[in-house]
This record gives C-alpha cells, sequence and structure tokens, in this order.
C-alpha cells in the first residue's frame, strides 16, 4: 500500500474522542425521539433500558435536555418540553434571547471566558442570556439582573449607540455610583470613551465594576437599529494583548452571525 493511501484512509478514522461526540449526539436524539413517540412521561431507568444507556450517561444527558427545554421533568418522569415545539416555530416564534444563546454558548466555547448577550432597559443592562467560563478562576454574570450602564462594556458599548440628545439625557437623569477605585462616573471620561466606542463599535473596563475583571463588548445591530451588545468578562492575570486581539475578532464575527440573523 503506497504512502498516500496510507494518508487517506488515516483521514477517515474518527479519533476515539470523535466518535464519543457522535455517540452522546446519536444518544441525545435517541432520548428525544423515544420520549415523543412514547406519548406518555418516562422515569430514566425506563429509558436507560430501552436505548442501552448507562444510568451514569443518560442523567448528564437529561439534565442538559431539561435545561435547554427538549424535555421536562416533573418528579422522576421524563416528558416532551416547549423546546421541541420552539423548533418547529415560524421565524417570528423566536425571541431575541433565543437567536443570541447558541451563539453565546458557542463563543464561550471557543474562549473559555464568561461570554453574555446584554440588551438595555431604561438607564441599566440586563444580561438576557449569559454562559459561564468553566476555568477555575471566573467571573459569573447575575442572569436578569438590571447593571448601571456606566461600568460595565456592555453598557458603554450600548451608550455609543445613543444619538446625541438621547446621551445629554442619560447624563441628566442617570446616577452613576462608584462600585471600585477604578469606576468611571465623570461625564468627560466618560464621553471619550463613548466617542470612541461609536468609532470602534467595541468598548472596554478594566476593573470598573468588579475587582480583577476586564470586560470587552461589542454592540449588536438588527436592521440598522441597536438590539443589545455581546460581552465577554475576562480575569484580568489572563488578559494579555494575544487574548484580547482573539475576543475582539470572535465578538465581530459572532456579531455578524446574530445581525444576520
Amino acid at each position: 500500500m503506497n504512502e498516500g493511501v496510507q494518508q487517506a484512509q488515516g483521514a477517515n478514522q474518527s479519533s476515539p474522542s470523535q466518535s464519543s461526540q457522535v455517540k452522546s449526539a446519536t444518544r441525545t436524539l435517541d432520548i428525544i425521539e423515544y420520549v415523543v413517540a412514547s406519548g406518555r412521561a418516562l422515569v430514566a431507568q425506563e429509558i436507560a433500558t430501552a436505548l442501552g444507556i448507562p444510568v451514569s450517561s443518560l442523567s448528564y444527558l437529561l439534565s442538559t435536555l431539561v435545561e435547554r427545554e427538549y424535555l421536562v421533568r416533573d418528579g422522576r418522569r421524563y416528558s416532551a418540553g416547549p423546546g421541541l415545539a420552539r423548533l418547529q416555530a415560524s421565524d417570528r416564534g423566536f425571541t431575541l434571547a433565543d437567536r443570541a444563546a447558541p451563539l453565546v454558548r458557542t463563543l464561550r466555547v471557543q474562549l473559555n471566558e464568561t461570554t453574555s448577550f446584554f440588551i438595555r432597559d431604561g438607564w441599566e443592562v440586563e444580561a438576557i442570556v449569559t454562559e459561564s467560563s468553566e476555568q477555575a478562576l471566573r467571573y459569573s454574570v447575575p442572569q436578569g439582573r438590571r447593571l448601571p450602564m456606566h461600568a460595565l462594556a456592555s453598557g458603554k458599548a450600548l451608550l455609543g449607540a445613543l444619538d446625541d440628545a438621547e446621551l445629554d439625557r442619560y447624563f441628566r437623569e442617570s446616577e452613576r455610583g462608584k462600585f471600585t477605585p477604578s469606576t468611571v462616573t465623570d461625564e468627560k471620561t466618560l464621553r471619550r470613551q463613548i466617542r470612541e466606542a461609536r468609532k470602534t463599535g467595541y468598548a472596554m473596563t478594566d476593573e470598573e465594576f468588579s475587582l480583577g475583571i476586564v470586560g470587552i463588548a461589542r454592540l449588536v445591530l438588527m436592521n440598522g437599529e441597536p438590539v443589545g451588545s455581546l460581552s465577554v468578562a475576562v480575569p484580568k492575570v489572563r488578559f494579555t494583548d494575544d487574548l484580547h486581539a482573539r475576543v475582539a475578532d470572535l465578538l465581530d464575527r459572532t456579531a455578524g452571525l446574530l445581525e444576520a440573523s
């Protein structure tokens, strides 16, 4: 057998990790199809016996499916969840959070840093989707809690989307508290940062809301209108120039995918 044929055969062989991933994906689909086809709520042992899945593996897969709402759990029993109906919904059936969630998860996997999608609510921002880093040293973003625009990178990115009249009103009406010694609260400095965000599409914070945390965010537009911002929060000890460049590049690509949707 010549070298070229050997190389071709090697390229077609799956690695153990690839085989494991395919097996896990197949099992996940089998679980969904079996539960839906059964037409009744099933206990985990019934699913494990029917599909030949070890209970230890099944537990993780069921938890993931419940978290994503493809299944619902009632006591010990599992049945089809609302996530399955969403997959068949018309375009209008998907919320902004639905559209952002898979992209936020992918961005977190690519960087293994905490990634979020924020929307503006008055003079505050709220994370409607967030995925925490799996590293031991990490920052968690409180989902559903309203946070001040001036102290977060996502907020500064969204401030950059305001027109001059709205921005003037923001400075008249907002309360800009100090969360760390580095929090920027004065109007002159904030306006300079906002001008930079308008020019680049990005905004940054350096230990302004939480000590030891650097944030970088990118504005997201849909049909020319600002709808939110994607952000990544990184412990400062890991925030190198190389990581900064990689985060900015992936934020740009991810925002582009969301804007195209």
